[in-house]
């Protein structure tokens, strides 16, 4: 297959399940909430040492917000349930409660509600207040700007991590600005966060090492500077590789988010040095959900 003089790879990438949660922070104005929003994103690029992966799906202006003010939409990714929590629970105290302005809702109705502000209340020191509306609990928090609003829990549902797609280039600045299109792209997609550095990944890993100490080590296969060292899947022409790796809630939004972005990345070209289009896979032994980027792009 090939899309505007760049081929599409006939492999998959291999994707595998996690749970997940959204959240709302909301501000006094937007820089706020980004403050507070990439604060409690922060560190969390992959789980094989950050315990978790998480990112800003989007924006949301006063209208769509819980209490009519300007807020981000933050989405959690994490192995299991109680490492959710956890992560959960910490980044909120360190990061929310913390921000200044800052409030935080339920980002999901749907799944098995964990606990938000359910445990935070309890740096109110017995001066908290619990007020229901409309069947939602919230915790009003006394802070030294005034108070924390934070609703009681959020909704904890099944999800899918590890979707991703390489794109092979030139040089180093092309599959660069490559990777730049294609995460503009994939960002107007509802349900999906790519959660390294600016969406992209510079070190794609497999799975183990030479090191017994490691779980994961350098993609050699892709790495343009070991052509001659290792079993190559570069032609002499590839002299950098990105990785975009999109986590989300179900197969369908990873699909969608996969197929704009490649084709984003394709956008740019052949004739800037874009040549490949390819994915990281491990033969089936990683995860159960796999994903075609021939079909994908049919």
């Amino acid at each position: 297959m090939i899309i505007n003089g760049v081929q599409i790879d006939n492999t998959f990438a291999e994707a595998f399940p996690m749970r997940a949660t959204r959240v709302i922070i909301t501000a006094q104005n937007i820089k706020w909430a980004y403050h507070a929003a990439r604060a409690m994103s922060g560190f969390a690029t992959s789980v094989i040492a950050c315990g978790c992966e998480a990112s800003i799906e989007r924006e949301l202006d006063a209208k769509e917000s819980p209490d009519g003010r300007p807020g981000i939409a933050v989405m959690i990714f994490a192995m299991g349930g109680k490492g959710l929590a956890k992560q959960l629970e910490t980044r909120a105290g360190q990061c929310v409660l913390t921000s200044p302005t800052a409030a935080l809702f339920a980002g999901m109705r749907d799944g098995e509600p964990i606990p938000l502000g359910k445990n935070l209340r309890y740096f109110g020191d017995g001066f908290q207040i619990s007020k229901r509306i409309n069947g939602k609990r919230y915790w009003r928090v006394p802070v030294m700007d005034g108070e924390f609003l934070t609703e009681e829990t959020t909704g904890m549902v099944k999800a899918i991590g590890g979707g991703n797609f390489l794109i092979l280039a030139e040089s180093q600045p092309q599959a660069l600005a490559a990777s730049e299109a294609a995460i503009e792209a994939m960002h107007k997609i509802p349900n999906v966060i790519m959660p390294f550095p600016g969406g992209v990944v510079r070190s794609g890993s497999k799975v183990g090492s030479k090191y017994k100490a490691l779980s994961a080590s350098t993609n050699d296969a892709f790495c343009p500077t070991l052509k001659g060292q290792t079993r190559t899947e570069l032609s002499p022409d590839i002299e950098s590789v990105m990785e975009i790796v999109i986590d989300g809630l179900s197969e369908a939004d990873i699909r969608t988010a996969m197929r704009v972005g490649i084709a984003a990345a394709c956008g740019r070209g052949a004739e800037n040095g874009i040549r490949r289009i390819s994915a990281g896979n491990y033969g089936g032994k990683l995860g159960p959900f796999l994903f075609h980027l021939q079909e994908i792009m049919a």
